[in-house]
C-alpha cells in the first residue's frame, strides 16, 4: 500500500491526510512538536493513519509533502528525503517568515530555497494556492465532470508525473506550470492564488464555499501571472 508522509501537520496537512486516508492511503504524520500531539487527528483518521518525527515520516512516505512555515524550512530533514518527491505547499508571508531578500528581489522563490536545502530529492510546488477548506470540499473522483485542476511546478518531468498521480488519487486534475521557478506564477498575489476556486471572488475566502476549477481555468490564471 502506497504511504504518504507528512512533514506538518495544520490545516493543509490534516487535509491532506485526510483525503489520503478517503484514497485508501497510508497516512505517516509529523510536526515539530512531536508525534504524542497528533493524537487526537491520527484517532480520527483511523488505523491507515499513524503520527512519527518528520524524520520517520520523511523515510515512511512514497511521496512526502513539506507543509510548514516557511521561515522553518532549513529544519526539515535532508538525508531522508534523498531521491524522493518531495511535495512543497509553502508560500512566502513576510508578516509571518520576515523579510528573505533573495525572494524580495526575485532571485529565487521558496521552492527554490526548499530544493537547495534538500540536496538530492525533488521538489515539486503544490497545493499551494488553494484554500485548504477548498481542497477539501472540490476533491472529486477521476472523471467527474466538475473535477479541479491544481496548478505543479517542478524541474524533475518524473517527479512532476510522480506528483501528479498522487493529486490524481487525492482527487484533482494537474495542470504543469513548468520548472520550479514558475512556481512565482501561482504564489501569493498572483491570479491564479485561491482565486480559480472561489465561488464569489470579491467575498470572504474563510467563508466562500468554493466553485471548481477546470484545467482550462488554471491554465488561464497562470497566464495572467507576470513573469
Amino acid at each position: 500500500m502506497a504511504t504518504l508522509g507528512l512533514i506538518g501537520s495544520g490545516n493543509i496537512g490534516g487535509t491532506l491526510a485526510r483525503l489520503a486516508v478517503a484514497a485508501g492511503l497510508d497516512v505517516v504524520l509529523s510536526n515539530s512538536r512531536g508525534p504524542e500531539t497528533l493524537a487526537g487527528l491520527v484517532a480520527e483518521l483511523g488505523p491507515r493513519a499513524r503520527a512519527a518525527t518528520p524524520a520517520e515520516a520523511a523515510a515512511a512516505g512514497d511521496w512526502v509533502v513539506v507543509t510548514v512555515p516557511l521561515k522553518n524550512y532549513l529544519q526539515v530533514p535532508v538525508d531522508p528525503l534523498a531521491g524522493r518527491t518531495v511535495l512543497d505547499t509553502n508560500n512566502y508571508y513576510p508578516q509571518r517568515d520576515g523579510r528573505i531578500a533573495r525572494l524580495d528581489s526575485g532571485e529565487t522563490t521558496s521552492s527554490g530555497l526548499l530544493q537547495e536545502h534538500l540536496v538530492g530529492a525533488h521538489v515539486v510546488k503544490a497545493f499551494n494556492n488553494i484554500y485548504f477548506g477548498h481542497l477539501a470540499s472540490l476533491a472529486r473522483p477521476a472523471g467527474a465532470p466538475d473535477r479541479t485542476a491544481l496548478p505543479v511546478a517542478g524541474d524533475d518531468p518524473a517527479a512532476k508525473a510522480h506528483a501528479a498521480a498522487l493529486l490524481d488519487a487525492l482527487g484533482f486534475d494537474t495542470v504543469d506550470a513548468g520548472p520550479l521557478p514558475e512556481g512565482r506564477r501561482f504564489q501569493p498575489g498572483t491570479p491564479a492564488y485561491g482565486l480559480p476556486y472561489l465561488k464569489d471572488p470579491a467575498g470572504d475566502l474563510s467563508t466562500d464555499p468554493g466553485s471548481p476549477a477546470a484545467a482550462s481555468t488554471v491554465r488561464e490564471a497562470l497566464a495572467a501571472a507576470t513573469a
